[in-house]
């Protein structure tokens, strides 16, 4: 893989000019068959396995991989194929459904924070504390659930909100922890042709929630909150990739360069072993070419 020659496109990493429909969810950059972003996953994955190995055995930092989507844009598909050539022992996912009792008897970014990856882990959230700016936007049912004092809900809440999220993320990346950030555009098309799709096909039935068919009645709800997320949460620290989802081959080029971009980057390397630990290891291997 070249560079960012797929990812580098659809990183924002300065939102103040930022308007979703300048990004098509069927781009595929030229990368025109699923045979060939399959090829090219591979050596992705390839890449991403040697870089993991360096992340945990270095052990100083830790990434945070975001994934945002509609229903059926591909979070969990994504996941399954860049990640799967990583060690388990370095790599979790955290997948956030609706706040538990305890979550509400706490501030917004509560439980994200009991999820962060330790040093030397990728760390892989399936959705994030950014529901608090997206479904609680759309749904203010649920903002009033958060158990907020009355005077602190009022219409700067949502500034508020992205303001408390760039500092939490200026203060993870000022503690080593790498945060990259993917929002999977899929179009409303194709997000009904999947729909119908797991409806038609009986192993996919698992799949479908008739929530999910509610929630598109909102579509253009959420298009305007995502569009002000990323405006207001984009920053060169930790910038959003917007990437296309239609095609769920090409997503997955799109996480997985950008991934590996950002591993390159920390210039991970094995720990380089001291004198007294290179006489240990001599005295080891005396014992063992020794031994009868």
């Amino acid at each position: 893989m070249k560079p960012s020659k797929y990812a580098k496109p659809f990183r924002v990493a300065d939102g103040a000019s930022f308007r979703l429909k300048d990004f098509d969810p069927a781009e595929t950059l030229g990368l025109k068959s699923k045979e060939h972003a399959h090829e090219t996953l591979e050596h992705g994955i390839a890449r991403l396995c040697d870089l993991q190995e360096k992340l945990y055995a270095q052990d100083r930092w830790a990434v945070l991989v975001i994934l945002q989507a509609m229903d059926a844009a591909g979070k969990d598909s994504t996941i399954k194929h860049v990640m799967s050539g990583l060690n388990p022992q370095g790599c979790s996912v955290t997948s956030f459904k609706a706040p538990s009792a305890e979550d509400l008897d706490h501030d917004f970014l509560w439980r994200a924070t009991r999820s962060l990856p330790a040093r030397g882990k990728i760390g892989i959230f399936n959705r994030s504390y950014y529901e608090e700016v997206l479904v609680a936007r759309v749904h203010p049912e649920i903002l009033s659930r958060e158990k907020l004092p009355p005077d602190l809900v009022s219409g700067k809440i949502w500034q508020w909100r992205f303001e408390d999220i760039n500092a939490y993320e200026r203060y993870l990346s000022r503690n080593g922890i790498v945060v990259l950030k993917f929002f999977l555009n899929v179009s409303k098309k194709e997000q009904k042709r999947r729909f119908l799709e797991r409806l038609d096909e009986p192993e996919k039935n698992w799949k479908f929630s008739a929530s999910d068919v509610l929630e598109r009645q909102h579509w253009n709800e959420y298009m305007g909150a995502y569009e002000e997320m990323i405006r207001n949460t984009s920053t060169e620290r930790a910038p959003w990739h917007v990437v296309p989802a239609d095609h769920k081959w090409f997503t997955r080029v799109v996480v997985a360069e950008a991934l590996i971009h950002v591993l390159d980057k920390l210039n991970l390397s094995f720990p380089k072993v001291d004198a007294e630990k290179r006489k240990d290891l001599k005295r080891a291997r005396i014992i063992l070419k020794n031994e009868k």
